[in-house]
């Protein structure tokens, strides 16, 4: 019977780490020697801080741009729902988040109205590599696709 118990005991811890998401929260640097960018032009921030509490997430990525630097924040529910952030130049990005089924992963679909008004669809799919916060980028637009991985070392 004691051996059922312990059994049944650690089913039960086990499915309760396996129902948890992963939390990102943390100061994240660009590692770029690990990460594979495109060498003319790259959506790779130097620096993202995360706050992901419950269902809610937010992020704040520090880019820069022809010498310049900026700030982008955009905040997220973690459920599937819509969220409205604001873009490029004031535009609106409509985003969605969902995590993987096995909860090892967590993809953020976003489409926003460019400049000339085409559109363009970005997929980040963030992750864990050990102790690295991997993000896999694919975005598409009229001026074509591109893709990248990006690999934090948190702070």
């Amino acid at each position: 019977m004691e051996r059922i118990s312990i059994l049944i005991a650690a089913i039960m811890i086990t499915a309760l780490v396996n129902s948890q998401n992963l939390n990102f929260t943390g100061t994240w640097k660009l590692n770029s020697s690990l990460s594979k960018l495109n060498a003319e032009f790259s959506f790779a921030p130097n620096e993202i801080i995360i706050d992901q509490k419950g269902n809610d997430m937010k992020v704040e990525k520090h880019s820069s741009f022809n010498g310049e630097d900026f700030t982008i924040n955009d905040k997220f529910t973690l459920d599937g729902k819509e969220c409205i952030n604001i873009g490029w130049q004031d535009s609106e990005k409509k985003s969605t988040a969902v995590w993987s089924d096995d909860k090892n992963s967590l993809k953020i679909s976003t489409k926003l109205i460019m400049g000339d008004g085409g559109e363009m669809s970005i997929t980040e799919t963030f992750k864990m590599d050990r102790k690295n916060m991997v993000i896999e980028t694919f975005a598409s637009s009229s001026y074509g696709d591109m893709t990248e991985t990006m690999v934090y070392d948190k702070q």
